[in-house]
């Protein structure tokens, strides 16, 4: 698995998202206007979903790609499409 995304990329932004995480929760100490803490709350969707782009980008480049050309076909698609099916309930 660790062959087919950008490792270094990933944990880069998986500790920018932890950090957001933890700002929120300091906001919601110091009593910060719900407004402001909704923005951070949607930074953070945007950013953990772009994690997720960067995981199945990856997925499709390499696992998807070898399944087909050197496995079973139907079960890849199989596969992908269950993997699509759950990225987007995000």
């Amino acid at each position: 698995m660790i062959e087919c995304m950008d490792s270094e990329n990933l944990h880069k932004r998986l500790k920018k998202i932890s950090g957001q995480v933890a700002a929120v929760d300091r906001m919601i100490d110091e009593d910060v206007p719900c407004e402001e803490i909704m923005v951070q709350i949607n930074a953070i969707k945007s950013a953990i979903h772009k994690v997720g782009q960067i995981v199945l980008e990856g997925h499709i480049h390499h696992c998807v790609r070898e399944g087909i050309e050197h496995g079973d076909a139907d079960a890849t698609i199989e596969e992908f499409t269950e993997v699509i099916r759950q990225f987007s309930k995000i």
